[in-house]
């Protein structure tokens, strides 16, 4: 399908704007996960390694989408145990639920005990570059693969496949940078956003166990839980501007 076609056809249209709408909500655990680690960079790679992060999702994504005949045949069940057939897209979605986990418990531990793996003089956690990078490119493929066969599961059109990613990443890269900084300054939104990928990856172990939850449910307590800690930085800020006023 060339682009005339795409945007000259109502239901192609249509197919797109709701797939753009799709990778955006969807590229929101993974944009999360890249501002939290980029966070744990030295000041000067941080900006760096969010764009490379978030680059090789899309490049992920792309090659996914060349290699679409493949990516459908994930959803084929390849073992049963317990009456329950695994596909190997169950078994990537076990994989990255469980590194997930593992990754949101351990920074959780961290914050919780106030412990750095190494410092930079301004008490900022500082990690390797291609630690972070090798972190950031696993949850990329699991997030890819899920992202894919959601899209492969709503058209066959794999020009709008490709346009939608392409989008939706570039939304990715603006929003990275304006997200990991309001992250950095509010350290009850470090806490969080560690808790997001907690229930994240939770999910995504459920899904590989065989039990759906609607994604709907995940994000409606996320933005829940994001705007009761809007309120909360809102009257921390009016509490502080009230002495301001009184002096």
């Amino acid at each position: 399908m060339f682009l005339v076609d795409i945007f000259t056809d109502p239901a192609a249209i249509i197919a797109l704007l709701t797939l753009i709408v799709m990778e955006i909500v969807l590229g929101i655990d993974n944009l999360i996960f890249v501002s939290i680690l980029s966070n744990k960079l030295p000041e000067h790679q941080r900006k760096t390694g969010r764009m490379i992060g978030i680059s090789l999702a899309m490049i992920l994504r792309l090659v996914l989408l060349s290699l679409i005949a493949i990516i459908v045949t994930l959803t084929t069940p390849v073992f049963t145990i317990f009456d329950h057939a695994f596909s190997w897209r169950d078994l990537i979605m076990l994989g990255g639920g469980a590194f997930l986990v593992w990754k949101a418990t351990t920074e959780i531990h961290h914050h919780m005990q106030g412990e750095e793996e190494s410092d930079d003089g301004n008490g900022k956690v500082v990690a390797s570059f291609g630690a972070v990078i090798f972190q950031i490119l696993l949850l990329d493929i699991v997030f890819s693969v899920d992202s894919i066969i959601t899209a492969v599961g709503m058209t066959d059109q794999v020009a709008i496949m490709v346009i939608a990613v392409v989008f939706s990443v570039g939304i990715m890269l603006v929003a990275a940078n304006p997200l990991s900084e309001f992250i950095s300054r509010n350290p009850t939104v470090v806490m969080l956003a560690l808790s997001f990928l907690l229930m994240i990856g939770m999910t995504l172990v459920a899904d590989g166990l065989g039990f759906h939850v609607p994604k709907g449910y995940i994000y409606a307590a996320m933005a829940f839980s994001a705007l009761v800690e809007a309120l909360n930085l809102f009257a921390r800020r009016m509490r502080k501007k009230k002495p301001a006023k009184a002096g």
